[in-house]
């Protein structure tokens, strides 16, 4: 018997984009992802799999933000690394109602990434200046939350696994 997988989805930046090509896996683990969790389930019971999903991915993209604030050498995009992993690699991290965060406590191996999602270049402005706020956004300042929702109308780009090479 197969063992059941989960989607997660591992906030990322360009230059890890280049590690997982030349390492051919995301390390190291253990790694934060967004995934749909039972607590998100709880949370948003009358959201569809779809909606969730689309929950746990609009939460990794913000998470992005925050690797982009730490990583001032990075180019100013988003980016989402969409992965199947085996359910025994996935540890819920926050039980509060409604989180989506997990860890992985494995490598995400390329042959187990879905997809992988970047901003255009013509989003760069307003992911520089969101990821300049997004801790006190995080904190509740409504002004850093909307530098946040400005970078958030920027609609990642999807690429198969085989554009990785293009990406780096």
């Amino acid at each position: 018997m197969d063992e059941q997988v989960i989607r997660v989805y591992v906030p990322a930046t360009l230059p890890l984009l280049t590690n997982l090509r030349k390492q051919r896996e995301l390390s190291p683990a253990p790694l934060f992802a967004h995934a749909v969790t039972p607590a998100l389930r709880e949370w948003y019971a009358e959201g569809d799999e779809e909606e969730l999903e689309y929950v746990a991915f609009t939460r990794a993209a913000q998470a992005a933000l925050r690797l982009l604030r730490y990583d001032p050498a990075a180019p100013r995009r988003r980016v989402v690394v969409s992965a199947d992993v085996p359910a025994g690699e996935v540890r819920q991290e926050d039980a509060e109602l409604g989180s989506s965060v997990v860890r992985l406590v494995a490598p995400v191996p390329l042959a187990a990434v879905a997809a992988i999602h970047v901003d255009a270049p013509e989003a760069e402005p307003d992911v520089a200046a969101a990821a300049e706020v997004i801790e006190q956004a995080l904190v509740g300042d409504p002004d850093a939350q909307f530098t946040v929702d400005s970078a958030e109308d920027h609609a990642l780009a999807w690429y198969d696994v085989s554009e990785l090479d293009s990406l780096t």
